[in-house]
């Protein structure tokens, strides 16, 4: 009735350019992380955040009272 289709060789084909595909991404990535500049990682410790953030200190903020 079904004929059982033969993928495992392209199964095996395939998850192995995946792993080479998503491995190559990730070196690339903390390459470039690791040979980034001094002065350009102290500009990327000093970005703003986009909205206001709340603050971690909770003595600070006295409005939630238990």
């Amino acid at each position: 009735m079904f004929r059982r289709l033969v993928l495992e060789d392209s199964a095996a084909l395939f998850t192995i350019a995946a792993f080479i595909t998503a491995s190559s991404i990730y070196v690339a990535v903390a390459w470039r992380a690791l040979r980034m500049k001094r002065p350009l990682v102290e500009k990327f410790e000093n970005l703003p955040f986009q909205t206001a953030t709340p603050s971690a200190r909770h003595e600070a903020d006295n409005t939630h009272t238990a």
